[in-house]
């Protein structure tokens, strides 16, 4: 809604400050001018019990009168309005302006300021070719000669490179086809990169190693086609590829699971072989020290790969039955794979805690549980051998008995190298 304030800025009623065209200073720093002004002028205010609303209906000849219609001024996310004083506009002319990428010297008109007469053209600068070689008449019958193609349909095509700037489909569909032989797009390209290499290398100076670009023709031939047998392919062909892509998937996490069980499996083995060995290590040298040092030298109890007992080396009052607890990281399959061993063999679950008992029946249990273990992946490669073992019917079964049979019956025999080659066949 129009104010008072728009009021006198149409009329031009306000002081000779805003003479002169607008500048880009004022456009920026309007709003600064704006709160010095609202600063200038009094505020009055609002009396005491009188409402907000109330008060801003009020009328002064020294303040705007309030508008008629609601008017949301908050700029927010809104696209910011030009600010407009009442300085005079900068002018603008229509004026003729040639453009440097043409050669007809066609001249064309467009709005401008007038301090701006007389410059260039400012989209002028955009206008960049591409530098195509030129190569004379002696350098093309020594150097460029090719049985291929003539001087004349190679001129040809060297003057549509720089009509259009090296746009090879745009060149190719412009290509005078009749007057010259049919040629693809990569012939023309394999041409026009075989001259540049040419004289590249033919005007370097002596000892220097110019850059070349080499075009593979039949590469780029390759590639085409089999974009063009990829876009060709039918409905049926792209879901039979989606399946066997899903497939491929399939057969490497599998192949990574066996690999990963495989590792698991050597860890186990080797963790086997190892306890035995310190086992032994341990018996051998127990046996050869002397009964009164055996307490004060105790050896350190073997790190084993089945159950690893924490060890209680803290301060205070501990007690010795404690270290025949089995740690929380046991599973309760394996728990309950121990008890029921134990009780098979008819050892008590919980023998009296004396320091060898301890020892030895930690070292029992831990056995116990690299028994079962090595028993899950034993039974695992057996049942991966199962499934991957191909399934023979039972007519193939009794002819293999056949055929052994017959070897045995008659070694030597003429008819032995048909029983072989029976056999190799199945």
């Amino acid at each position: 809604m129009t104010t008072g304030a728009d009021v006198r800025d149409i009329l031009e009623l306000t002081g000779g400050e805003n003479d002169g065209p607008i500048s880009k200073k004022d456009l920026i720093n309007s709003d600064k001018k704006k709160s010095k002004k609202s600063t200038e002028t009094l505020t009055f205010k609002r009396p005491e019990g009188m409402h907000r609303e109330v008060y801003a209906l009020l009328y002064s000849d020294k303040k705007d009168a309030p508008p008629l219609l609601p008017s949301d001024t908050t700029q927010g996310y809104r696209t910011v309005k030009a600010k407009l004083g009442c300085k005079k506009v900068r002018p603008w002319k229509w004026m003729p302006f040639t453009n440097p990428a043409r050669r007809d010297g066609a001249i064309f008109h467009h709005w401008r300021r007038a301090a701006e007469e007389g410059k260039d053209y400012p989209f002028a600068r955009f206008n960049k070719t591409v530098q195509v070689p030129v190569y004379s008449e002696q350098e093309y019958q020594l150097h460029l000669h090719d049985d291929g193609w003539t001087k004349a349909e190679t001129d040809h095509l060297f003057d549509l490179c720089k009509r259009f700037d090296l746009r090879f489909i745009v060149v190719h569909d412009r290509y005078d086809h009749q007057q010259y032989r049919k040629r693809s797009v990569e012939d023309l390209k394999e041409r026009y990169y075989g001259i540049c290499g040419k004289l590249t290398k033919v005007r370097a100076a002596t000892g220097a190693e110019p850059k070349i670009y080499i075009f593979d023709a039949g590469h780029e031939r390759r590639r085409k086609e089999q974009l063009e047998k990829l876009f060709n392919r039918t409905p049926e062909q792209v879901a039979e590829e989606e399946y066997l892509v899903q497939e491929l998937r399939k057969i490497e996490n599998r192949k990574k699971e066996r690999e990963k069980k495989a590792q698991d499996l050597q860890k186990l083995i080797k963790a086997a072989d190892t306890t035995t060995e310190l086992r032994r290590a341990e018996k051998r040298v127990s046996k050869k020290k002397l009964p009164q040092k055996r307490e004060a030298e105790k050896l350190a109890v073997p790190e084993t790969a089945g159950i690893k007992f924490p060890d209680f080396k803290s301060a205070g009052v501990t007690l010795r039955s404690q270290r025949m607890k089995l740690p929380g990281s046991v599973a309760q399959k394996k728990i309950k794979a121990i008890e029921q061993i134990l009780v098979e063999q008819g050892v008590d679950l919980n023998p009296m805690p004396t320091e060898e008992i301890v020892q030895m029946f930690n070292e029992l249990r831990s056995d116990l549980v690299l028994l079962y273990e090595l028993k899950q992946a034993h039974s695992n490669c057996e049942y991966e051998q199962q499934m991957l073992r191909p399934l023979t019917p039972s007519w193939a079964d009794d002819i293999k008995v056949e055929a052994k049979e017959q070897i045995i019956d008659v070694v030597g025999a003429p008819l032995t190298p048909n029983s072989v080659s029976l056999l190799s066949f199945l």
